[in-house]
Order: structure tokens, then C-alpha cells, then sequence
């Protein structure tokens, strides 16, 4: 590996050991065997490299969202049992991968301090909600400006990031993957019948 990805690489590192307010560019130097210099040559800042490392890491994870290996996704696109499963898989991450959510929960409440991360983080947030509606209503991705993925994935962004922050507050009473499902049919019932 060349000093870039050994950068990132030990940012990857720094991030899930010591977050972001805890990471400083001495410590990813350290840990990534570069030097100070190459932060700035290779992504501008200490704050570009750790978004960078922040949006892998979170990439990695992502793709555990995915049926597990050896296991066929036979759902429909778009329907109740395919909204159960892909809520099955990800409620698995969080313990899986707690510290890369941890992470993410850091970055929420911490926003207004990284101002850097946050831009960063917000330009890739489109591309999150895009895969997000890939996940629960089939097909390809559609583009981040897509009103598809501004509204569908909106909504599942939502409940994403509101299900890990109970999950990480008391798993134990956290809606299940069932539960949310039948919490979408009541919605829809209701709304229907209003």
C-alpha cells in the first residue's frame, strides 16, 4: 500500500478506537506508520481523511445489510416481506458492527463540532439514502436528486437512524424487524381508511 491508503487505512483505525473528537492527525500518523505532511497531500485535511475513513467503514457495513452469505434474497421488490428482511439484517449490524454505529451516533450529536466531517458526510448522505431504496424497493439505485431517493429514502434514513439510536439506548425493548412491519401495516390500514 502507498501512504494514501495506509492513511486511511490507520484513520479506519483511529476512528473506531477513539471517534472522531478523540482521533488527531499525530495519532493516525502514528498509527498508519506516514508522516503529518502526507495528511495534507493526499486528502487536504485531517477532517477530509477521517470522513473519508468514516464513509468507508460505513460502506463495509452497509453491505452486511444484504441477506446473509449462502442465503438467497427471495422477496419481492418493494413488499412487506422484502421491508422485514432487509430490517432483519440491518437491526443485525448493530451488534455486529457497534462500532462503526457508534461512530455514526457521534457524528450526530457532535455535528455542529466537525464542521469539515459534516460537509463531507453530508455530500455522501444522497448516495446513502439512494442504496437505501435499492435495499427495501429493489431495482438500481436512483440518482440522490431523484425525488425517489429524496422522499423513499428520506423515510428510510429516518427510520434507520432513529431504530440505532433505541437499539444503542436499550436494545432489549427495540422494535423487532416483525414489529416494524406490522407498525407499517397499522400506518398504512389507517391511512387508508381515513
Amino acid at each position: 500500500m502507498g501512504h494514501r491508503e495506509d492513511l486511511l487505512e490507520g484513520a479506519k483505525r483511529c476512528l473506531l478506537e477513539k471517534g472522531f473528537l478523540g482521533t488527531t492527525a499525530r495519532d493516525v500518523v502514528r498509527e498508519s506508520g506516514t508522516n503529518l505532511a502526507s495528511i495534507g497531500y493526499h486528502y487536504g485535511s485531517k477532517d477530509a481523511l477521517l470522513a473519508q475513513a468514516y464513509v468507508e467503514l460505513v460502506e463495509g457495513v452497509s453491505t452486511a445489510f444484504d441477506a446473509p452469505a449462502g442465503e438467497e434474497d427471495r422477496t419481492a421488490d418493494g413488499s412487506m416481506a422484502r421491508f422485514e428482511r432487509s430490517w432483519e439484517n440491518v437491526i443485525r449490524t448493530f451488534a455486529e458492527n457497534a462500532p462503526t454505529w457508534r461512530l455514526g451516533l457521534e457524528v450526530m450529536v457532535h455535528a455542529d463540532r466537525l464542521p469539515g466531517v459534516r460537509e463531507h458526510l453530508a455530500r455522501a448522505s444522497g448516495q446513502a439514502r439512494s442504496g437505501l431504496v435499492a435495499m427495501f424497493l429493489g431495482g438500481p439505485e436512483p440518482q440522490p436528486a431523484d425525488p425517489l431517493a429524496t422522499t423513499a429514502g428520506g423515510f428510510y434514513s429516518t427510520l434507520l437512524q432513529g431504530l440505532m439510536v433505541q437499539w444503542f439506548f436499550d436494545p432489549d425493548t427495540t422494535p423487532t424487524a416483525a414489529e416494524l412491519t406490522e407498525g407499517l401495516r397499522r400506518v398504512m390500514t389507517a391511512a387508508r381508511d381515513a
